[in-house]
């Protein structure tokens, strides 16, 4: 989310991590001395500078239909008890503004990038490379098996989806939102992908309305409404849909006629995913907050994974070593979060 009031803030040349449980924890935690651990996180490696290289620019979007019914390629993850410390390191930190975050078939890193209307693969070495521009405040993605890159455009309200190889996208739909630049009042954020339909999960933010279709944008259908103002969203392996509102609060599961049930509380929460390891992890965008939660679905006290240093963490991501990637548009990193035995 985008609209939110930005802090002008130089930060420092680390990120360090704290843990807590409950509700409530401080605003910052004290960094810890290099290569220690602690019950959520120790503190983070030297950030590298990276600048973005240039590709082809992309040209506006077309109406033209995509593949029917591709199966999402996402990466799975482990089970049992969740790690209880991480070994921390910023894999990315340059120019840019890393936001949403999604795995390529190869393993690599793409991120969105909201301020610079790109998005861009991170390298094993380092390197940064955009490899689409021209987009009206993306958002949120999902690569599909086919290679179909799906997109959400926050300005416009729309779905946008790159073929395979293609330098342009196409509109998949437009949400009935009319988004403005306001707190609160802006458009599409984020979008998840329903393994067991082989559908996507759209919120509206704009109208309150989350929405399911087809991966080539036909045949949407309401889920749910009433929420305030619902950008992330994420689906468990028993089909379950989760919604952050992220100006409504909290965390909701959907149920059956459209009903919700909450699962997790948060001020502003932004990105939602689910561990492998029956919890959610939250990232909450308000700064007097600004952190990464973990939720037991099962219920209980909530675990701080990654607060300090952080201003406006946004995307969420598990790989299938059950690594953590969160994504920050306003200190402008990337960092991983590696579980220690």
């Amino acid at each position: 989310m985008n609209g939110l009031p930005r802090l002008i803030t130089v930060l420092g040349a680390c990120v360090a991590l704290a843990a807590c449980t409950g509700p409530a924890a401080p605003t910052s935690a004290p960094a810890t001395a290099a290569g220690a651990t602690t019950s959520a996180s120790p503190p983070t490696s030297a950030r590298p500078s990276i600048a973005p290289s240039t590709s082809t620019p992309a040209s506006s979007p077309t109406t033209t239909a995509a593949a029917p019914r591709p199966r999402a390629s996402q990466p799975s993850t482990g089970s049992g008890p969740a790690p209880t410390a991480y070994r921390t390191a910023v894999v990315h930190h340059g120019a840019d503004h890393p936001d949403d975050l999604v795995l390529d078939a190869s393993g690599r890193l793409l991120y969105s990038d909201y301020t610079n209307g790109t998005i861009s693969r991170l390298d094993p070495g380092g390197t940064a490379t955009v490899i689409h521009r021209g987009l009206d405040g993306p958002e949120g993605m999902v690569l599909l098996a086919d290679g179909t890159l799906v997109v959400a455009e926050e300005n416009t309200n729309r779905v946008l989806a790159y073929a395979s190889g293609a330098s342009s996208p196409h509109v998949l739909t437009a949400l009935p939102g009319t988004p403005v630049k306001v707190t609160c009042h802006e458009g599409v954020d984020g979008i998840a992908w329903d393994a067991g339909t082989h559908t996507l999960v759209v919120p509206d933010p704009v109208t309150g309305t989350i929405y399911r279709m087809q991966p080539d944008g036909s045949g949407r259908t309401r889920l749910s409404s009433g929420f305030a103002h619902p950008v992330g969203a994420a689906v468990g392996p028993d089909g379950a849909v989760y919604v952050a509102d992220e100006c409504g609060g909290d965390v909701w599961r959907l149920g059956a006629g459209g009903s919700h049930t909450r699962v997790a509380r948060a001020s502003m929460p932004d990105d939602v995913v689910l561990d492998g390891h029956g919890n959610l992890l939250v990232t909450d965008v308000r700064h007097v907050n600004h952190d990464v939660r973990r939720w037991s679905l099962s219920g209980g006290a909530s675990t701080v994974l990654a607060r300090s240093g952080l201003v406006e963490p946004q995307g969420l991501l598990v790989d299938a070593a059950g690594r953590i990637y969160v994504s920050d548009d306003k200190s402008n990193v990337i960092l991983r979060l590696t579980p220690v035995a």
